[in-house]
């Protein structure tokens, strides 16, 4: 079926793409590693905004009184849970072998955005909770519900802005996946 010389021409031509596969191999490795460093920059932040919200919470609302102490009670609950969610988000950041099959790195990026989109979403639906909270105290006089609401609408306008600027980063690395994935196949 095959002679000695279509068997050599095989490896030789093989031998000669080596390069190009391997530079193609490096360069998704790249791009995954960048994804997952922007995940984990993004629970770093997200953990220290976390901790500082949750260290001064306990404090202050030990301090104070009435609508203050509601706010820095629901600061200190709201972001025991972002503390967690950063600290899972971090460990699985760093614990994520480097795909390196196009796909799966494609895959990946765009299921990051999906769920900061969601997220996004979400952070919208906290505002909005936060402003009906305020509004609803201030009918009927509960200054807890205040304090709650003003607490519930300062994370919300966080976590917006930084799911939006996270996002962006990585709208943009998936931009330039696809970019570089069409300057490399073969026309």
């Amino acid at each position: 079926m095959f002679t000695r010389f279509s068997i050599f021409l095989l490896l030789l031509l093989g031998t000669l793409s080596l390069p190009a596969l391997a530079q193609d191999s490096a360069a998704l490795e790249v791009f995954n590693a960048t994804r997952l460093e922007y995940n984990r920059q993004g629970m770093w932040i997200l953990g220290s905004w976390a901790l500082l919200n949750l260290l001064v919470g306990i404090v202050r609302g030990f301090q104070t009184r009435g609508q203050v102490q509601a706010f820095h009670q629901m600061n200190a609950y709201w972001n025991l849970v972002n503390l967690g969610i950063a600290g899972y988000g971090y460990w699985q950041a760093s614990q994520i072998s480097l795909p390196i099959i196009f796909w799966e790195v494609l895959t990946a990026q765009q299921q990051i955005e999906k769920v900061l989109l969601f997220n996004a979403a979400l952070d919208l639906a906290y505002m909005a909770v936060g402003f009906f909270l305020i509004e609803k105290g201030l009918r009927l006089e509960k200054e807890r519900w205040i304090g709650f609401g003003k607490s519930i609408l300062l994370q919300g306008a966080f976590l917006l802005l930084f799911d939006g600027i996270l996002v962006g980063f990585q709208m943009e690395l998936g931009a330039e996946l696809l970019e570089w994935a069409k300057s490399t196949r073969p026309e």
